[in-house]
């Protein structure tokens, strides 16, 4: 096989370019590798910032808690309770109670009223605007009895007339209206 010079060459090429992209391709990868260690080495920093101030809230909160327990031992003295503080059940409740002296105000008792009327428990719903009564509210001839189908029929019938009459009245009212 001969080889000619431009056949050597090109050759040459292709052999520096398939090196090159070789090279290219580790270059690559190292880079990645890099780039993961920088995030991995990121996120730890991120997850010791938040490490350090958790402590450092924790070590804030426990001095306080010294400071405040130092400042109850000398100015105010109380103390945590114990268990002889608490009582077992009702009777020792009972026992700590002692009867009226003579002297002694009144208790104060409470007490509810049932309003006597709709016996609803609830006010009357006014308008601030008009002082009248809200449409949900039930009207004072007192509330509707239920419907069947013949009151039904009835009020419906009703309806229809009514609309008819305002049709028949409001259409002559239009005519007189355009002309």
């Amino acid at each position: 096989m001969n080889l000619t010079r431009d056949r050597a060459r090109s050759l040459g090429w292709a052999l520096i370019l398939s090196v090159c992209f070789a090279l290219t391709i580790v270059l690559t990868f190292r880079v990645n590798a890099v780039k993961s260690q920088v995030r991995l080495t990121e996120r730890q920093i991120v997850a010791l910032k938040k490490e350090k101030l958790f402590l450092e809230t924790e070590f804030e909160a426990r001095a306080s808690q010294q400071q405040l327990r130092n400042l109850n031992a000398v100015e105010f003295g109380y103390e945590a309770p114990g268990a002889a503080q608490y009582l077992e059940g009702e009777r020792q409740l009972a026992l700590l109670g002692k009867p009226r002296a003579p002297d002694a105000p009144e208790p104060i008792r409470v007490a509810s009223a049932v309003p006597v009327g709709d016996g609803s428990g609830f006010p009357a719903m006014v308008s601030p605007l008009t002082g009248k009564a809200l449409a949900a509210e039930v009207p004072e001839s007192g509330p509707r009895e239920p419907t069947d189908a013949a009151g039904l029929k009835a009020r419906l019938v009703r309806l229809d007339s009514d609309v008819a009459a305002g049709q028949a009245g409001g259409g002559t009212d239009e005519k007189a209206g355009q002309e």
